[in-house]
């Protein structure tokens, strides 16, 4: 797409919501996505230009989507109601991953991760959750227990086994996030983790991880367990 041509001007199969209908969602760049939310661009500017920059300045659609609304405002080309629109598609997305659990089997790392990543990569600050789970590994509900700083959050044990108890939870999993996407466990995570083990065993409760959620980088993957690396 050549710089300030309109979308309007493009031929039928390189405009985003024409090519949409013929090939499918997965066949548009997260700067076309976004473009069908916004619209209309500005005066000089697409609105596949507009995602462009906005992906461009923030590194991405995980970055962009910890932006709240009125960090949205301010960017040139949005606006209150655009800006309102972005946020509304990722909450959506963020709905549909948590609403589609309830058939999934969450008793793997990784299955735990692919469920978690997509409601927990974009915050910017540490959030605590606990998952109850069925005996099956299915879940019963997902808490978010507490709330932190940008590099912290704070836990006690006995808040994190209160659901537990509460939903007669045969299994559970505490999950937290790491907005730098960094996933090694700090001394907190790692002194959490061995506490809440141990008052566990003590009451006859079972524990099956305690994930930290990160970014997936080259030769490592976005999480850390610590079931996997047998601290539990």
């Amino acid at each position: 797409m050549e710089k300030n041509q309109r979308i309007h001007d493009l031929p039928d199969d390189q405009k985003p919501r024409e090519k949409m209908a013929s090939l499918g969602p997965g066949a548009l760049s997260n700067e076309e996505l976004i473009a069908i939310f916004l619209r209309t661009g500005t005066k000089g500017a697409s609105a596949i230009e507009i995602g462009r920059r906005l992906l461009r300045t923030h590194g991405g659609i995980v970055p962009l989507a910890r932006l709240d609304l009125k960090e949205l405002c301010r960017e040139h080309g949005l606006g209150l109601a655009k800006a309102c629109q972005l946020q509304a598609a990722f909450e959506l997305g963020i709905r549909a991953a948590r609403d589609g659990s309830q058939s999934l089997i969450l008793t793997s790392s990784d299955a735990i991760y692919q469920f978690l990543a997509p409601q927990l990569a974009h915050l910017s600050t540490e959030k605590l959750f606990v998952l109850t789970l069925h005996g099956n590994g299915k879940l019963i509900r997902l808490r978010e227990l507490s709330s932190g700083s940008a590099n912290q959050t704070v836990a006690v044990v006995s808040e994190i086994l209160r659901p537990v108890i509460i939903d007669q939870a045969p299994h559970f999993v505490i999950a937290h996030n790491h907005p730098s996407g960094e996933v090694n466990p700090s001394s907190a995570d790692r002194t959490l983790t061995r506490n809440l083990a141990q008052a566990t065993r003590t009451m006859g409760l079972n524990l099956l991880d305690h994930l930290i959620i990160g970014r997936p980088t080259d030769g490592r993957q976005g999480y850390y367990s610590f079931a996997e690396q047998g601290e539990l």
